[in-house]
């Protein structure tokens, strides 16, 4: 087995499209993008939602106080990934359209670097950058996705691998299930543990699993009505080009 590292979901499903990878996960909103391009991506299974792990970021003495302030402003994140459905339904939710902001397009690593350089009024992201962007640049937490979006993530392959590898894909799942219980039940020596895998100080690792909910399970019809609702949200906002049927992604077997 070799292990590849991304810092965004979209260039993992791309990586999934050409045969890179064989298995990986991602946030809610990059499968649906995935999907409606034509991706041969197969849901394997799900985490509990974490929708304190995502959020939008202004800085600490920035005059923006509600969503409503965002009108008009450049707001940063990165397209195609979970945090991108977040903010379409955070600004809904806030009587305000996706069109009432600026979207700047960033792959993480930039949109941290615009914040810090001011050039951005806002930026939507997800932990452990959320985290760290707090913690190091004095960022302020606007709002994150509670009461908003569930922000799940969701463990992915290949439509034809899953199908033909149900019992790789099963010992995988079983494996995450055994590290997400050790984690829930072993917090600060897992925390130890992601902070050198990362390079990140710890008391940013703490933070990012402090509003972390461990949980894996099956892919259900009922997550998948929940995809389906983004992908419907994203078709109408000229998003992705055309409808698609989330269920044509799950292998064989839902509950």
């Amino acid at each position: 087995m070799s292990w590849t590292e991304f810092t965004a979901g979209p260039v993992q499903l791309e990586a999934l499209n050409v045969g890179s990878i064989d298995f990986g996960d991602v946030g809610e909103a990059p499968p649906i993008f995935a999907q409606a391009a034509g991706a041969p991506l197969a849901y394997v299974a799900a985490t509990v939602p974490r929708p304190a792990s995502e959020a939008v970021l202004v800085s600490k003495d920035s005059p923006i106080r509600s969503v409503a302030d965002l009108k008009g402003k450049r707001v940063a994140y990165n397209k195609g990934s979970n945090v991108h459905y977040f903010l379409v339904k955070l600004l809904e939710k806030n009587g305000l359209a996706y069109g009432d902001v600026q979207s700047v397009f960033l792959p993480p690593a930039d949109a941290r670097a615009a914040f810090e350089k001011g050039s951005i009024d806002a930026w939507v992201i997800w932990d452990p950058f959320l985290a760290s962007a707090e913690k190091t640049l004095g960022g302020r937490i606007l709002a994150d996705a509670t009461g908003v979006v569930g922000n799940r993530a969701y463990y992915f392959s290949s439509l034809p691998y899953a199908e033909k590898n149900r019992d790789v894909t099963q010992v995988l799942i079983e494996e995450i299930s055994r590290i997400d219980a050790w984690g829930a039940a072993n917090r600060d020596a897992f925390s130890g543990e992601l902070a050198a895998i990362w390079g990140l100080p710890k008391p940013v690792v703490d933070t990012t699993f402090g509003r972390v909910q461990f949980g894996t399970g099956p892919i259900t019809r009922a997550i998948l009505a929940e995809q389906q609702q983004i992908a419907d949200t994203f078709y109408a906002l000229k998003l992705i080009p055309k409808p698609i049927k989330v269920l044509e992604a799950a292998a064989s077997g839902l509950g």
